[in-house]
């Protein structure tokens, strides 16, 4: 049985595990203004709010995609949707008159998952409205009114009470295996090797949701709040949990390297940085998930578990071959080490939109230079194999030379003894080879104090 708070009423709910929060919405509930666009966590049209009494990164309220949400990562918090945001008496929350005010809706198909992100921002007084409204797509209205509805909501106050309640929903034993502690999950694991972990669902979401998967047995580690947590014990490390969020990790790799901050912002969107994991991210093995380049260029160390027994390994070792890492049966990610400032760091995205996609190339550049000459250096991709890999003779061409342009210019032919990357619907395999050469010489200009940030350069 599940039990959660959906508008501040309590439900209980039967219902199969991969059950999405979005198709009991529609189909049991007939909520029908959570609305199914992409069904695959994109277009933000099934934004929720969703808040957890016990939530442990203390982030409040988050917006998340019903659509690759799973019934019982639901368990024990409280869900609101766009018919639960206004008062009783029918006065409607800020963002709702101010949409209405400023004309921030045509068709109005997308407007209850614009009006959930915006009530979320609300609630947290931000005013980075952009970022907060990146994950909602709008194809006939345009984004300017809807920012210009955002921004006349700002400050408006809206009562404390209408925040759920969750007094009335007592903790009952969730539907599927949905252990407490790192403990219970590996010994669960140990017994169960064949079955799937289900952290965020951002990705998995999308094996039920578009490969029409069966997943007869799983396991939900959102209630694991030991993996959830930072140890910064070592001094100069962190020791990040892999049930930490990327919005929970967010910070620390804004403290490691700005440019890495900055890439996790770029990470999917506000919905999925808020489920997505660091530890499902690194899991999943995917070629060119983000955070592998940068955590390989800076030297994580990754920590495993098999029941009682825990080993270590330098991150770019897990990668073995594509869909294959060095995980035995019923072992897991339990945490993933790393240094807490590596300012000679720099990463670069390159994607096709500028948020919320896929990278065609990620490059994550460290190279040490003492004295004018390269001391060290630590490249690594995503996108331009089948794993993210170092570009080690591009790194054994750069080591004990002098820190020049000559010296960078030599080493752009030993990419292509690293790398064979793919032709695909993202890059051609030319384009993606010529992007990672150009990262290297953008890396070197902006190491001396050039201008190189896209956004930034107009000529």
């Amino acid at each position: 049985m599940i039990r959660f708070s959906l508008n501040g009423e309590t439900v209980e709910v039967d219902a199969a595990p991969t059950t999405t929060l979005l198709d009991w919405l529609r189909d049991q509930r007939r909520l029908t203004g959570t609305k199914e666009g992409c069904n695959e966590g994109d277009c933000g049209a099934c934004t929720v709010m969703v808040s957890d009494p016990d939530t442990f990164d203390e982030l409040g309220p988050k917006a998340l995609n019903a659509c690759i949400l799973f019934l019982p990562q639901l368990h024990g918090k409280a869900v609101r949707t766009v018919e639960g945001v206004a008062k009783p008496d029918g006065t409607p929350h800020p963002v709702q008159q101010a949409m209405v005010d400023h004309h921030g809706s045509q068709c109005g198909f997308c407007t209850p998952g614009f009006i959930m992100s915006m009530v979320v921002s609300h609630l947290h007084e931000r005013t980075d409205h952009d970022d907060a409204l990146a994950g909602n797509l709008c194809r006939c209205t345009g984004y300017a009114p809807i920012v210009r509805a955002a921004k006349a909501a700002e400050g408006v106050d809206w009562p404390p009470e209408w925040l759920d309640d969750m007094s009335n929903c007592p903790d009952v034993a969730p539907l599927g295996f949905a252990p407490e502690t790192s403990d219970e999950l590996a010994a669960w694991y140990e017994a169960n090797p064949d079955a799937t972990l289900i952290a965020g669902a951002t990705d998995v979401g999308l094996w039920v949701t578009k490969q029409m998967r069966d997943l007869p047995k799983v396991a939900f580690l959102n209630r694991c709040r030991d993996m959830q947590r930072f140890d910064l014990s070592k001094p100069g490390w962190v020791r990040v949990g892999s049930g930490v969020t990327m919005q929970g990790f967010h910070p620390f790799a804004q403290e490691i390297h700005d440019s890495y901050g900055e890439l996790v912002r770029r990470y999917g969107s506000e919905q999925v940085r808020a489920a997505a994991t660091i530890g499902g991210n690194i899991a999943n093995g995917s070629p060119i998930g983000d955070n592998p380049p940068p955590l390989i260029a800076i030297g994580a160390v990754l920590h495993l578990r098999r029941g009682d027994q825990r080993r270590d390994l330098p991150l770019e070792e897990f990668f073995l071959e594509y869909g294959k890492q060095d995980l035995a049966p019923g072992e897991f990610v339990e945490a993933v080490s790393m240094p807490r400032s590596v300012p000679d760091l720099r990463v670069y995205k390159l994607s096709k939109r500028f948020d919320q996609d896929i990278s065609a190339v990620c490059g994550a550049f460290n190279v040490t230079v003492e004295d004018g000459a390269i001391t060290a250096a630590r490249i690594a991709f995503g996108g331009m194999a089948g794993i993210p890999k170092r570009a080690s003779h591009v790194e054994d061409a750069l080591v004990g030379k002098p820190w020049t342009e000559n010296t960078v210019d030599a080493a752009l032919s030993r990419f292509g003894v690293d790398y064979a990357p793919l032709t695909d619907m993202r890059a051609s395999a030319d384009y993606r080879l010529s992007a990672a050469q150009n990262m290297l010489v953008r890396y070197f200009h902006g190491r001396s104090g050039a201008a190189v940030d896209v956004r930034g350069v107009l000529a």
